[in-house]
C-alpha cells in the first residue's frame, strides 16, 4: 500500500470517483499519486479496474492505498471506517457519528413567502429532518493539498482563561456528511497519519472495520461532547451554488462586566454547474436577542476569493461570531462573478445562534 500520496490528484476528480463507485460492482483498488516514473502495472481481475485521476500532476504516478467498498445507502458507518472524502479528496477515519437536524430549503414545502422579520427568516418555513454526520480525523499528509479549498481541517475552542477572544484548535478534525464518505479498506495497521489515530483507535484484525475505539476515545467524546456536538445543518441553493452552514456554540465569557457568547460556523460553497464562478463579496446580517442588528460587508471570505469550477467545485471555511446575548440569528448573501463580468447573489440560509442552557466550562485542551 502506498504511503506517499499527492492528494490533489484524488481531490480534483472527486465527482468522477463518486459516479464510478455508484456504477461499480464489487471492490476495486483505490489509488493515489505517488513517486515519479512510468505508470505501474496493476495485478487485478477482469472485474476490477485501476482508479486514476484525469488530472494527475505531472511527474506523478498513482499507487494503490486501499480497496474501495460499496458506499452505504442505509445505516451508519462504524468507528474506524477508512474513507476518501468525495468532494475534497482527503483520506480520513470515522471516530463517531452525530445525528443532526438538516434544514434543506431546496426541498421545503411550497409555503407562502413571509415578510422579513428581525430574526432574518424572510422566506418559507423549513422542517428539519434527521441526517447523519461524522466526526473524523484527516490524514496529515493530505492537509497541504486541500488547504486551498478547505479551511476547516481544525476545530476551534475557547481557551479556558480570562482572555475572552483566545482560541485554540485541534488540527485535522472535521465533520463529514454521510453522502461524502467513500469507504475503503487497507491492510496497513496505521493507514492514517494523525497524532490522535493510535491514541483513539486500536487495530483488531478480527473486526470489520479492523479499528476499534480505545477507552481514550470514549472518554474524550464524553468529556468534550458539548463543544463538539453538531446539531443543526442549514442548506440552500441559488443559481446552482449550494451553501451549507453548520453553527456550533463555543461558550460564554465575561468581558467588561458583560457576558459575551461565542459561536463558530462552518460554511461550504459548492458549484453544482459546469460554469466557472468566483466569489467576490460577502454580506452578513447578524441579529442579537439584545435587539441589535449588525451589517457586515467585505471582499471574499477568510482572505480568499475562491474560484469554483468543474474540476474544483467546492470551497469550505470556518469563522466565528460573538454576541452580548445568549442567542441570535445570521443570514445574508455571497456575491459571485461570472467569466463575462456579470454578478449574481447567492443566499446564505438563515440560521440560529443558540447557547447551551446547562453550560459548563469548556475544555482547556485535549482531555483523555
Amino acid at each position: 500500500m502506498a504511503s506517499c500520496v499527492a492528494r490533489r490528484a484524488l481531490a480534483v476528480g472527486s465527482r468522477w470517483w463518486s459516479r464510478s463507485l455508484t456504477a461499480a460492482r464489487g471492490s476495486r483498488p483505490l489509488c493515489a499519486a505517488g513517486g515519479a516514473g512510468a505508470f505501474p502495472p496493476v495485478a487485478t481481475t477482469t472485474t476490477r479496474r485501476h482508479l486514476s485521476s484525469r488530472n494527475r500532476p505531472e511527474g506523478k504516478v498513482l499507487e494503490t492505498v486501499g480497496v474501495f467498498e460499496v458506499p452505504k445507502q442505509n445505516g451508519k458507518y462504524e468507528t474506524g471506517q477508512l474513507f476518501l472524502h468525495s468532494v475534497f479528496g482527503y483520506r480520513g477515519v470515522v471516530l463517531f457519528p452525530w445525528q443532526a437536524r438538516l434544514y434543506d430549503r431546496d426541498v421545503a414545502s411550497a409555503a407562502p413567502e413571509k415578510a422579513e422579520n428581525p430574526a432574518g427568516h424572510g422566506s418559507k418555513e423549513v422542517k428539519g429532518k434527521t441526517h447523519t454526520y461524522y466526526q473524523v480525523l484527516i490524514d496529515a499528509r493530505d492537509c497541504p493539498h486541500i488547504s486551498q479549498r478547505s479551511q476547516t481541517e481544525a476545530v476551534t475552542f475557547l481557551a479556558n482563561h480570562d482572555d475572552s477572544r483566545a482560541l485554540y484548535a485541534i488540527p485535522g478534525l472535521d465533520y463529514v456528511s454521510h453522502e461524502d464518505i467513500l469507504p475503503y479498506t487497507s491492510t496497513d495497521q496505521v493507514p492514517i497519519q494523525h497524532e490522535l489515530f493510535e491514541r483513539f483507535l486500536l487495530y483488531d484484525q478480527t473486526k470489520a472495520p479492523p479499528f476499534v475505539a480505545r477507552e481514550t476515545l470514549r472518554a474524550w467524546q464524553e468529556k468534550n461532547h458539548p463543544w463538539l456536538e453538531l446539531s443543526d445543518v442549514h442548506r440552500e441553493t441559488t443559481e446552482n451554488i449550494r451553501v451549507t452552514v453548520i453553527p456550533f456554540y463555543m461558550g460564554m465569557r465575561e468581558a467588561q462586566n458583560s457576558h459575551v457568547y461565542w459561536w463558530r460556523y462552518c460554511i461550504r460553497l459548492e458549484n453544482l454547474d459546469s460554469d466557472v464562478v468566483q466569489l467576490r463579496e460577502r454580506h452578513w446580517r447578524i441579529f442579537s436577542l439584545s435587539g441589535t442588528l449588525e451589517t457586515v460587508r467585505g471582499r471574499g471570505v477568510v482572505g480568499r476569493e475562491p474560484v469554483l469550477s468543474k474540476e474544483q467545485p467546492a470551497f469550505q471555511y470556518s469563522s466565528h461570531v460573538s454576541l452580548q446575548a445568549s442567542s441570535g440569528h445570521m443570514w445574508g448573501t455571497f456575491r459571485f462573478e461570472r467569466p463575462d463580468g456579470s454578478h449574481f447573489d447567492v443566499r446564505i440560509p438563515p440560521f440560529s445562534l443558540e447557547s447551551n442552557k446547562d453550560e459548563k466550562t469548556p475544555p482547556s485542551g485535549l482531555h483523555w
